[in-house]
């Protein structure tokens, strides 16, 4: 499986990197916007994202309508402190597949994944 993690924070990729990596998810690319994000998705595939929502130059939920303009139905799990129901509601019009509110442990990420991707863990 080839995950694609973005969050501005360079720990917080090391994190989610590390969880994957846990859960032999060993395919991973990072992007520290999304605008980076962007440009690693329009050039690689890959079977599902987690970013963060907020993130300079481009925020989470642009990335996010971005790639559904691209792709429909890739799994899109958006990892963030953002929890109020107004934001989760807007995601949730642009097409996330799910949330990861931070701080979050290694036995969440692996229940979303295997909600979204059963056969990854």
């Amino acid at each position: 499986m080839r995950a694609l993690v973005v969050d501005d924070s360079g720990t917080m990729r090391t994190i989610i990197k590390r969880g994957l990596s846990l859960l032999s998810v060993t395919q991973v690319a990072d992007a520290e916007d999304g605008v980076q994000a962007l440009s690693l998705f329009k050039s690689a595939e890959f079977d599902l994202i987690l970013s963060d929502w907020n993130m300079p130059n481009m925020d989470g939920l642009e990335f996010l309508e971005n790639v559904r303009s691209i792709n429909e139905t890739i799994p899109f799990i958006m990892i963030t402190t953002e929890a109020e129901r107004s934001r989760v509601v807007s995601a949730i019009q642009a097409g996330v597949s799910d949330y990861i509110v931070k701080p979050f442990t290694v036995d969440v990420l692996k229940a979303k994944l295997d909600r979204w991707i059963p056969a990854a863990t």
